[in-house]
């Protein structure tokens, strides 16, 4: 090869370079500022007992993408999680992260531990609040009891969470477990504690919370 044939050569083979690299950077630096979908929520969201991307809200990430849909799910989700957990650590969540919409997923384990109503209701409350305040748009996911925790109980907690999503004007997801824990064979879909669903139920979940969340994109 001469060298001036050499010396083109070079030349092109480093502007590929380039290109590629600036290209990697500019498709990083354009996730990192992609509008965030901030999910706060507890091991139903957090991936419980399931491999890393197999729960909803990994699958959510999916789904935008495959719809060409701009945004950057970060899952701020904590196994065992309460809403007063919850609540105490909103604020520092929305401060890093500036979400453009948040997903508010918890109060089953105050159910779980016999929590005061009124404080779930109340923390949900709040949360709604700091979230909407941030400037974020908001949805809520409601949850139920099974029937052995008794009728009116379990009727007052699913309310609650259509109480606050009324008062707040959000988005409104009654069950996030719908076709999954009110099915006949409804235990064929959890794993063996019998309350964190299997990786099969959720895209079910996910089917869930779309249609609430679609119009907020």
């Amino acid at each position: 090869m001469s060298g001036l044939r050499r010396r083109w050569v070079l030349a092109h083979f480093s502007l590929g370079v380039i290109a590629g690299f600036s290209s990697g950077i500019s498709g990083a630096a354009a996730a990192a500022e992609a509008p965030v979908i901030l999910v706060v929520g507890d091991s139903l969201s957090a991936e419980y007992g399931l491999k890393a991307g197999d729960g909803w809200v990994a699958l959510l990430q999916k789904r935008l993408a495959e719809q060409k849909k701009p945004y950057r799910v970060v899952n701020a989700s904590i196994s065992g999680d309460t809403t007063a957990g919850g609540r105490s650590r909103l604020p520092a969540a929305l401060r890093t992260h500036k979400p453009a919409i948040v997903i508010l997923e918890l109060g089953g384990n105050d159910a779980l531990r016999g929590l005061p109503l009124g404080s779930t209701r109340d923390n949900l409350l709040a949360m709604a609040r700091a979230a909407q305040e941030s400037g974020a748009k908001l949805l809520i996911a409601g949850m139920q009891v099974p029937p052995n925790y008794g009728t009116a109980y379990g009727k007052e907690f699913a309310d609650l969470f259509e109480q606050v999503a009324r008062q707040a004007r959000a988005a409104f997801v009654p069950f996030l477990l719908k076709g999954v824990a009110d099915r006949a064979d409804a235990m064929d879909w959890f794993q063996g504690d019998r309350i964190h669903p299997l990786a099969k139920a959720h895209p079910l979940m996910l089917d869930n919370v779309w249609p609430a969340l679609k119009p907020l994109l």
